[in-house]
């Protein structure tokens, strides 16, 4: 379906500016936290039930199935091991390719993560199962990964 495509793809483009701001909004000093709070509450679905997330870089603690184990992975605090994958100032996300399957609602793609002032990009397969129950597409499931 061209129109559930298209639906994903608009996420898609929100989640990746999402990322982007966050980042922004740190290198200016600006309430990142809030930023990214409502970045997440915005394109996962934790306030319609369980949500699966496994970030692209997790060694210690793999799953991040909280808002407050999300909320480390994107700007680091809960979790030892974050550092804050959203104030690494992303000054470019690409969507290589996606393909989707309406009926479960899933997403599956290639990004391209470009740092501000760098020219070596981190290439991220990801995989969301997305909520589509209310007017507002929603992660339900999301599990990315570094292509090494």
């Amino acid at each position: 379906n061209m129109n559930y495509t298209k639906k994903v793809n608009e996420f898609l483009i929100s989640w990746t500016q999402g990322v982007i701001d966050i980042g922004r909004v740190y290198k200016a000093e600006g309430d990142y936290k809030k930023t990214a709070l409502a970045f997440i509450d915005n394109h996962y679905a934790f306030d319609r039930g369980d949500v699966l997330f496994k970030p692209t870089f997790t060694k210690e603690i793999i799953f991040r199935n909280s808002i407050e184990q999300a909320l480390s992975y994107f700007v680091g605090g809960m979790v030892a091991e974050d550092n804050g994958f959203a104030l690494r100032t992303w000054e470019k996300i690409d969507l290589i390719q996606v393909s989707t399957i309406e009926s479960i609602g899933a997403a599956m793609g290639l990004l391209n993560f470009k740092p501000v002032g760098s020219d070596t990009k981190t290439k991220v397969a990801f995989t969301f199962i997305l909520d589509s129950s209310e007017t507002i597409l929603k992660i339900r499931v999301h599990h990315s990964s570094p292509i090494l």
